[in-house]
């Protein structure tokens, strides 16, 4: 047995009961891992309230680091001890699971369990967005939503180091002070700023070559309008909420493009998944990205860290502790 986060209903964040759980022996192609640090994601609260439906009674969460405890037959590149994380096996938020091995990568002596714990979902998030959906370089200008967030912040560094301008948004003054510390070359704070304005005084009139935007409904707008001709939406979230559907008609204006990219399509084959992962812990180990990790709670917070995550309250990552804080 094992204590473990879990749903029995969707709903709030009160649904979510601190309870033991069986946690078996890994089968085949499986392993046990001890649980240290347990990233927190805004798809744990899509899964909590229903909005990507799970089956019932269900363990969230979907990224964790640990150890190796146990593995099962015929996993042969993993070994009792080993440090790990992995990222999309629903189940995270717990002391101890059973992961398929083929999700699980090695993590560097180098990287810490919160910073691997954090790194995970929203490291490979932004690496796939800047490296892969579209290839961002010096002559690019982006737009990057929720800039202040965990992805955010990530997605701000890496942007910078890859040469691009970088047009932050934020919510508040003091979320705009961080986002220009890593790097940002001017940040919008929505409730004041005008971002279309904005977007085209940096760029001359012409607007962005990408908006990366994981907010969704209530920024859809704004970001289409920032985009410069043949410019390219990239919805990769929707924390105010689902975009309602569009005309296509709104991108001839410019010959836009709009995509809705998810992490696990891009890291659905092994090779890719170790790529991706060693490339987010060569970037952290090589200075190019600093991962904030500003909430560390125990796990049995867990309700507390959705509230944080829901009010748009953090900056950084969010992590639970099996073991407390």
């Amino acid at each position: 047995m094992t204590r473990a986060i879990r749903i029995h209903e969707t709903g709030g964040p009160e649904v979510m009961r601190v309870e033991d759980v069986e946690t078996g022996a890994p089968a085949a192609g499986q392993v046990l891992v001890a649980q240290r640090a347990i990233g927190v994601n805004f798809i744990d609260v899509y899964h909590r309230t229903g909005l990507y439906p799970v089956a019932l009674p269900a363990v969230i969460g979907q990224e964790a680091a640990g150890v190796v405890e146990a593995v099962g037959p015929d996993v042969a590149d993993l070994r009792v001890g080993d440090r790990v994380a992995y990222v999309g096996a629903l189940g995270a938020y717990a002391e101890r699971r059973v992961v398929a091995a083929d999700r699980v990568v090695p993590v560097p002596s180098a990287i810490g369990d919160d910073v691997a714990a954090a790194a995970m979902l929203k490291g490979m998030t932004a690496r796939y967005l800047l490296k892969d959906t579209t290839r961002v370089g010096p002559d690019d200008t982006i737009v990057v939503h929720a800039a202040a967030g965990g992805t955010g912040q990530l997605l701000v560094q890496w942007a910078k180091h890859l040469g691009a301008r970088v047009l932050g948004v934020v919510s508040s003054d003091a979320k705009a002070e961080i986002v220009r510390a890593l790097g940002a070359d001017d940040v919008v704070v929505t409730l004041r700023d005008d971002l279309v304005e904005r977007a085209k005084r940096l760029t001359d009139g012409r607007g962005v070559s990408v908006v990366y935007d994981s907010v969704g409904r209530d920024t859809f707008g704004r970001s289409i309008a920032c985009l410069r001709p043949r410019g390219m939406l990239v919805v990769f979230g929707q924390s105010s909420g689902p975009v309602p559907p569009i005309d296509l008609g709104v991108l001839a204006r410019a010959s836009l493009y709009l995509t809705r990219p998810t992490l696990f399509t891009y890291v659905a084959a092994r090779a890719d998944l170790l790529a991706s992962a060693a490339d987010v812990f060569d970037a952290i180990a090589g200075g190019i990205l600093s991962v904030s990790v500003s909430n560390r709670l125990p796990l049995e917070r867990a309700a507390d860290a959705h509230r944080a995550l829901e009010s748009r309250a953090t900056t950084g990552a969010t992590i639970l502790l099996p073991h407390g804080a």
